[in-house]
């Protein structure tokens, strides 16, 4: 008689899993598609144990996705022409990671992680010399999530008909980096 595999013990159930089943599921299917009874299936849990990590349920939900992809952090570089360059890099990086999401990123009030993170992009910028960082921070920002954006609507990303999106597309990086550029020589004078 062969023995009998044993059973590996679920995994547990933990905030960080919830947020990459629902990311998974939003990238894969859209937010429309998002629901907690689905979200449950995907964790193969009941969608009340949900509520145990997020109480206030869906809407928690939404808000941990939005901070997911918009509480960047990056190291203080040199400059803070460097330091704004790799926060906005990063930024279109996490934005680009998870089209699913994109809509609640640029409609989501900054809080929790996503606000500390803008703070320390302030202090940051204002720390290497820069005049008005407040306003420098809000102007890359919206460049970023702007950029990310076009770029979402011009890869086909939410097209029905397309299997899978372009993710690296060498004219968007290009039209990124000189856009980048020229925010940055704005922001100097």
């Amino acid at each position: 008689m062969t023995p009998m595999p044993a059973k590996r013990p679920p995994v547990p159930l933990s905030r960080e899993r919830i947020i990459e089943a629902a990311l998974h599921i939003a990238d894969g299917q859209g937010l429309r598609r998002l629901t907690m009874r689905r979200l449950g299936d995907a964790l193969q849990v009941e969608a009340m144990a949900i509520y145990h990590h997020l109480p206030r349920g869906k809407e928690a939900l939404m808000d941990a996705l939005a901070e997911h992809v918009t509480a960047v952090q990056v190291d203080r570089g040199p400059t803070w022409e460097d330091t704004a360059r790799a926060w906005c890099r990063a930024s279109r990086e996490a934005l680009r990671e998870h089209p699913g999401v994109l809509a609640l990123a640029l409609t989501k009030p900054p809080k929790g992680g996503t606000a500390i993170a803008i703070r320390e992009q302030t202090e940051q910028l204002a720390d290497s010399g820069l005049n008005n960082a407040a306003n420098a921070v809000q102007a890359l920002r919206a460049f970023v999530f702007g950029s990310v954006a076009v770029e979402v609507q011009q890869s086909g990303w939410a097209d029905p008909e397309t299997d899978t999106w372009i993710r690296r597309d060498e004219r968007a990086d290009a039209d990124f980096e000189r856009g980048l550029d020229a925010l940055l020589r704005g922001l100097r004078a």
